[in-house]
């Protein structure tokens, strides 16, 4: 059985580390670079940093601040925001990411998800979606979160996995800032629907919760925020309850 990761995430606005509820109420959180520091000390198995209004605000990704954050950390690094183009995804590579976070951008252009995998591997691809329980399905949004689309999250997951992603991270929108576990539903269904890994985002609030994501679905990595920035729950403290709840942590 693959090991679950553990994986803090920096929501990045204006070069500091935010955190909202349902995508809302963005609060800080600090300076990313301190925060990428002591997860990496602490034991994370990976970082994902999320430049949150790039799209919206129609701008790269902050490249100086991903070197900062490379310079600093020894653990998988994923950047994501405003990667629209293999050359932008080139410049974050070089800046020191071992894998993109594709989300509108790959809604919008399909093709992108299969060009950077081409150039970089799979492995290097991570599509992110952002779903929202609606009428009765889970529909994909985009542009952090602001704007529906006619996509399904399980349809829409199954297709960038033919299309080349090494990786999904879902986020259920519903859920995310709540502290009131992940969505296990939606979770569950597109773990077991692809091949590639699945990686569980939105709700976390207590050590049980990520008890519950891997023993009830396929997830192979939960991720969360601000109960890790705001230290209401250590990552070696989460990790030794899971080693003894036996599920295999790395």
């Amino acid at each position: 059985m693959l090991k679950k990761r553990i994986i803090p995430c920096l929501d990045i606005k204006n070069g500091r580390t935010v955190k909202g509820i349902n995508f809302l109420d963005i609060r800080d959180a600090g300076d990313p670079v301190e925060l990428a520091k002591k997860y990496a000390a602490d034991g994370a198995d990976e970082l994902v940093f999320l430049d949150i209004t790039a799209t919206e605000e129609k701008r790269k990704t902050l490249s100086e601040l991903v070197k900062k954050v490379a310079a600093e950390i020894n653990i998988p690094f994923t950047v994501g925001g405003g990667i629209n183009s293999l050359e932008d995804a080139e410049i974050v590579i070089k800046s020191g990411a071992d894998k993109v976070s594709l989300n509108s951008s790959a809604v919008k252009n399909p093709q992108l998800i299969s060009d950077i995998a081409d150039q970089y591997g799979s492995q290097c691809v991570v599509v992110a979606i952002d779903t929202k329980y609606v009428d009765n399905k889970w529909r994909v949004f985009v542009s952090g979160g602001k704007i529906p689309t006619d996509l399904l999250a399980i349809d829409w997951a199954k297709k960038v996995a033919e299309l080349g992603a090494g990786e999904i991270l879902l986020t259920s929108m519903n859920n995310d800032g709540t502290k009131a576990g992940f969505a296990l539903d939606i979770t569950k269904q597109i773990s077991e629907a692809v091949s590639i890994p699945v990686i569980a985002s939105g709700g976390a609030g207590t050590k049980e919760h990520f008890k519950e994501v891997f023993q009830k679905t396929k997830a192979s990595g939960g991720l969360a925020a601000s109960i890790f920035h705001y230290n209401e729950i250590p990552i070696p403290e989460l990790k030794n309850y899971l080693k003894t709840q036996n599920i295999p942590i790395r």
